[in-house]
């Protein structure tokens, strides 16, 4: 496939640079150390860039002019932009890999591969600085994805202006190396935020009579809570509501008289959303009445929906094809319900989100977010080879024709 025409000199930058990236994890926010790396990086391969947002806590953002030949359709410089994103912060916790090159910085690690994302875009930047396509291409690194929406921080700075979509990405071990999954439509789920804090009154444990248990309130609201998804939305809609924490009570003997509990709804259908989100109001003032409690309860809006543009998968899909081959590409059956602040860039602009088999050979699937989360390196090839082919094919399809894909 076209990944072999990438060199091996090119591969084992890519491979130092996820490595450079996986000793040195930093948390949303603080990629200080990551965005120096990247701009060093872009220093080497000769792309200028800029810096967005406050120090320490903004994105890098490179752009590669191209050869401008394409009608001034959407760019001020009078070429056609694209962008291919890739994200920089990584996890709380303890890495357990054993790798040689594993996580010097306590509780924090790359258990979630933006260590590889950023080398396979710093890869893709690299094979079009080679041979600059007929566009310009910008790469943008951006802070927060795990938490914060760092997204956000790009899409409000102007730094996009003038861009026509945007493409990223995701390692996952769901596929192995050469195996890719490119789709339109709805890729991952909204993701909002609950915290429910229940006020009934302390008491002594051998006299229930003259206090309020906000203990068993709690463990009745979650079993009730159970029962909107179960019960209440179409069981067609993929939705799930979770309770993670729930903190209450001070000693054996004693009726705890305050219960917080928070957790997260997540959701492919506004319908399903709205109702899960009604129900749950209902809910808590149900067992607030039933139990004579004071139960208040606050709902943060999360990540929308990752929703992928028709046009721009259709992209996405011939060059995935020309990586991996049509046997390589992977169905989606469903959505997944996790979420992705790339769906922050979806409401400005159109793009496409994909996915990149990393599972190494002969070891057993090990999800996201676990402390020994690892790749099979094989798959930078893939990704670099994706992005760049994908930027040239939508510079090539956007020139062709504006409004509709070229045949």
């Amino acid at each position: 496939m076209y990944q072999s025409a990438i060199s091996e000199e090119l591969f084992s930058q890519m491979v130092s640079l996820r490595r450079q990236f996986h000793r040195h994890p930093e948390l949303a926010f603080e990629e200080v150390d990551t965005a120096k790396t990247i701009m060093s990086e872009l220093d080497r391969i000769g792309i200028p860039y800029e810096y967005v947002g406050r120090e320490g806590a903004g994105a890098v953002v490179g752009r590669l002019a191209g050869t401008a030949k394409t009608p001034a359709t959407h760019s001020s410089n009078g070429a056609i932009t694209v962008a291919l994103r890739a994200d920089m912060d990584a996890l709380p916790g303890a890495e357990s890999t054993d790798l040689p090159f594993a996580s010097e910085i306590a509780d924090k690690v790359h258990a979630c591969g933006h260590d590889a994302h950023m080398a396979m875009v710093l890869g893709a930047a690299s094979l079009l600085k080679s041979d600059p396509p007929d566009g310009d291409v910008l790469f943008v690194f951006q802070p927060a994805e795990e938490k914060g929406g760092g997204a956000r921080i790009v899409t409000g700075s102007g730094v996009l202006k003038g861009v026509r979509a945007i493409f990223g990405g995701h390692v996952t071990h769901h596929y192995r190396v050469g195996e890719m999954m490119v789709a339109a439509g709805v890729i991952t789920a909204q993701s909002d935020r609950f915290r429910i804090k229940i006020t009934g009154k302390a008491g002594h444990g051998a006299r229930p009579h003259e206090a309020i248990d906000a203990i068993v309130i709690a463990g009745a609201l979650i079993s009730a809570i159970q029962t909107l998804v179960s019960r209440e939305v179409n069981p067609v809609h993929p939705s799930v509501v979770t309770i993670g924490t729930i903190n209450a009570g001070s000693a054996a003997n004693v009726i705890a008289g305050e219960a917080l509990m928070e957790g997260s709804i997540r959701t492919t259908q506004s319908e399903a959303r709205e109702q899960i989100h009604q129900g749950l109001q209902r809910m808590v003032d149900a067992m607030a009445l039933l139990h004579d409690a004071q139960i208040e309860l606050e709902i943060s809006e999360g990540y929308p929906p990752v929703v992928n543009t028709q046009r721009e998968a259709q992209i996405a899909h011939r060059a995935a094809v020309q990586i991996v081959g049509e046997s390589g590409l992977m169905q989606l059956d469903h959505p997944s319900m996790g979420s992705e602040d790339f769906s922050y860039y979806l409401e400005q602009m159109d793009g496409c989100y994909v996915r990149f088999g990393a599972r190494l050979k002969e070891r057993e699937y090990i999800p996201l977010h676990s402390s020994a989360f690892d790749i099979d390196e094989q798959v930078l090839k893939v990704g670099a080879a994706f992005f760049e082919r994908c930027a040239r094919e939508a510079i090539t399809d956007y020139s062709c024709n504006p409004q509709a894909v070229c045949e």
